[in-house]
């Protein structure tokens, strides 16, 4: 028979206390669990603490444990002569050779079977199940309106033989108006499933807004490049623009530059108590073609204007 350093698995001294035990387990039931953990191997280390926490939380058999004596984790071993008497109770000496010693204790005090990853029934405590985490692109034009995301998922499932299954699970999430981009946004309920009557885990949303043909988006307000003619700048106008929720007038003043911005409020993304704002830089735009018309007014203007574009150098 191999032994077993049950003190070593759960990480606690021999002469721990059973608080002390149970506190040491739960964070390793916690962290092993094969509906939770991402470590290696979780299901075959989570059988072992709970074999371990079976035998050192019952007084009888931490007794019959520590009478064993001391030895390396995987040493061949044999109880003591009179151990088979006092713990056993049988009535001929037996051969421990091959024999597991989680399945000696299980047989000794009457488990019917052995501690494992399928048998959760045994904790005396809730555990929440896992939270999981999406990432979610969506387009400028659903933040502003709000939408909705049918999400394919694959997540772990425990089934009764102890197994650990992927499986598909699709939810619906709702995307309110005036989500921001890298915001987190919580679903409730629908991550993994609890255990032992513990809440099951949440679903996040990480929300990712895809960039814009037209405009540019910070936080909750967004930025709109313009172009106008050098007549409009000059002279003022009133153009028409576009927004998220349709076309607006918006009016230039006289002198009007290059890079100028202007702002309308109100006409960013929704927010809580309004929206964010609309931020137009207006941006001096000359013909690239001219005819002879507009040739000859543009040489009139040089001849008769006195503007010194570099007075300041």
């Amino acid at each position: 028979m191999k032994y077993k350093d049950y003190y070593k698995i759960l990480g606690v001294a021999r002469e721990a206390s059973p608080e002390d035990i149970k506190k040491k387990y739960r964070k390793l039931a916690r962290k092993y669990h094969p509906d939770v953990s991402k470590e290696k191997n979780a299901q075959e280390h989570f059988s072992e603490v709970a074999e371990a926490y079976d035998v050192l939380t019952d007084p009888k058999k931490r007794a019959a444990y520590d009478e064993l004596g001391r030895y390396h984790a995987g040493q061949e071993f044999q109880p003591p002569p009179d151990w088979e008497q006092r713990f056993a109770h049988r009535r001929t000496p037996d051969d421990f050779g091959g024999v597991d010693l989680g399945d000696l204790f299980a047989e000794i005090f009457g488990r019917e079977q052995r501690m494992g990853a399928a048998d959760t029934s045994h904790f005396s405590y809730s555990m929440p199940g896992q939270d999981y985490e999406v990432a979610v692109a969506i387009s400028l034009e659903e933040a502003f309106h709000g939408t909705e995301r049918n999400l394919q998922l694959q997540v772990p499932e425990l089934v009764p033989d102890g197994r650990i299954r992927q499986a598909a699970k699709t939810i619906k999430g709702r995307i309110p108006k005036g989500v921001t981009d890298g915001q987190k946004l919580r679903v409730r309920g629908q991550g993994g499933k609890g255990m032992n009557g513990g809440p099951d885990g949440d679903l996040y949303l990480d929300i990712h807004i895809l960039a814009h043909h037209r405009f540019r988006l910070t936080g909750h307000d967004l930025y709109l490049h313009v172009p106008i003619s050098p007549w409009e700048a000059a002279l003022g106008a009133s153009i028409e623009i576009p927004t998220m929720d349709g076309k607006v007038r918006l009016k230039i003043k006289p002198g009007a530059k290059s890079g100028e911005q202007l702002r309308l409020s109100g006409k960013g993304l929704p927010q809580a108590g309004g929206a964010g704002d609309l931020y137009v830089l207006l941006q001096i735009v000359l013909p690239t073609e001219l005819d002879q018309e507009e040739k000859r007014l543009f040489e009139e203007l040089a001849q008769k204007s006195s503007f010194n574009p570099r007075k300041s150098l």
